[in-house]
């Protein structure tokens, strides 16, 4: 579907005459990448059998089944230090069951408080020493950023929310409800965050609850291809995506599965297609690493412990794919690349395309700031040119998150397309003959 146009030889023969009678001959265009493939790997993690791949759920485990025996077929090697494709490494899940919550007396509802312990007996009343941190949270603020830091809570903590934040807060409960892992063991010490004004001094809370702490194995699918260049072999190429989403939710026309055809099965299908198609080509100077990462939609944790393994300075680039399901707002053949202007990983391969059927654009949503909400964030903060290629128009998106991102919401000939020109127009940063400036590290 996508086509690029051949490059032209001139080819020397003897006789004026005889050269002008010839036409200039074409190289052939490098094969895409595998149609078959792109489909069949999309429709496996997309089933209903594998239940909304859950981190640390069967059906997560199952994917990850899937995506190692992917590798050995595809022919990878493991990274280094690793003895097959699973890079495991340990979280802790968090159970909290709050059995009262009152504010000055009054009794709080559940819909109207989040509670994030790692106490497993947890006791709050009005005499506690030493008194418990307020925070307020007012109309206008931004609650995702001023909670952050308080969801893995280092003191006791009451979080009081305005109302004007009903949406905000539902979208925090959610997540609380949903994830329950975290990447350190809980510290014991609690957040509670309370939907509602703070009441007249002083302060009289009453909490009880208990929570259930277990230790969680988790793992990333990590595999290789050795780059072809003995002098390159410190300068590896990271092509990844997470394959975890959200497991289930509240069941919409008997369906309680989110299966996420598009968040993320579609960029992990591109990373089993690239690892394919560049293992056919044989052509990759430098070392090609790709990844399907764990946990990205409860907190990066996969990413988070693949970056720990890895000397970033060792990275030259990082092509982290999420949701290419569907067309672009710039229509067929395109695609967009967040945080365009932290380093020229997008220009370059704006430039590798042109004589393609296919654009590369700068993120046309920056209010979303996706270049921090997926998994390439984390190499990003340690000065990787780490960037998400996506064609998700995501302010309109009423699939994301939801049971009805499925299979037969994708457009697959669109998506192998994309998969198709990010192979093209990363082939001279894997050769060795472009690498992307280095992004500020945070």
């Amino acid at each position: 579907m996508y086509k690029a146009i051949a490059l032209v030889l001139l080819l020397g023969f003897s006789g004026g005459a005889a050269v002008a009678q010839k036409k200039p001959a074409k190289r052939p265009v490098a094969p895409g990448v595998a149609v078959a493939t792109v489909e069949r790997v999309v429709r496996t993690l997309a089933a209903d059998e594998m239940l909304g791949r859950g981190s640390g759920q069967p059906g997560g485990e199952k994917a990850a089944d899937f995506l190692v025996a992917e590798f050995q077929r595809i022919g990878l090697k493991p990274l280094p230090g690793l003895s097959g494709f699973s890079q495991s490494f340990p979280v802790y899940e968090a159970r909290t069951k709050a059995r009262l919550v009152s504010v000055g007396g009054v009794e709080v509802p559940p819909a109207r408080f989040v509670l994030i312990s790692g106490q497993p007996q947890l006791h709050w009343m009005p005499s506690d020493e030493p008194a418990i941190r307020v925070v307020t949270v007012g109309p206008k603020d931004n609650l995702l950023k001023e909670i952050r830091p308080l969801l893995n809570p280092q003191a006791n903590t009451i979080v009081f929310v305005d109302t004007a934040q009903t949406a905000a807060f539902k979208r925090v409960a959610g997540f609380a409800g949903r994830g329950g892992l975290r990447a350190d063991k809980p510290a014991p010490f609690s957040t509670l965050l309370v939907l509602g004004s703070a009441p007249a001094s002083p302060l009289q809370v009453s909490v009880t609850a208990t929570t259930d702490i277990r230790t969680v194995t988790l793992r990333n699918v990590v595999g290789m291809l050795p780059g072809l260049d003995k002098n390159r072999t410190k300068e590896q190429v990271v092509f990844g995506a997470h394959y975890d989403h959200i497991g289930s939710l509240a069941a919409v026309a008997g369906d309680s599965i989110a299966n996420g055809a598009d968040d993320d099965a579609s960029g992990t299908a591109a990373v089993v297609a690239l690892a394919e198609y560049f293992k056919k080509q044989r052509s990759n100077a430098r070392p090609l690493v790709f990844v399907a990462f764990v946990a990205e939609e409860i907190g990066g944790f996969g990413a988070r412990y693949f970056a720990s393994q890895l000397d970033p300075a060792q990275v030259m680039a990082m092509f982290n794919i999420e949701m290419i399901g569907k067309q672009a707002k710039f229509g067929p053949n395109s695609a967009f690349i967040t945080g365009f202007d932290k380093s020229d990983f997008g220009r370059l391969l704006q430039q590798n395309a042109q004589g393609m059927d296919f654009r590369f654009e700068p993120d046309p949503y920056p209010e979303q700031n996706l270049f921090y909400r997926s998994d390439n964030a984390t190499l990003a903060r340690l000065g990787v040119p780490a960037h998400t290629i996506s064609t998700d128009q995501i302010p309109t998106d009423k699939l994301y998150h939801s049971v009805d991102d499925e299979l037969e919401s994708l457009n697959l000939p669109n998506m192998t397309g994309v998969i198709t020109a990010i192979a093209r127009a990363a082939a001279p940063i894997i050769s060795g003959q472009q690498t992307p400036t280095r992004i500020a590290g945070e």
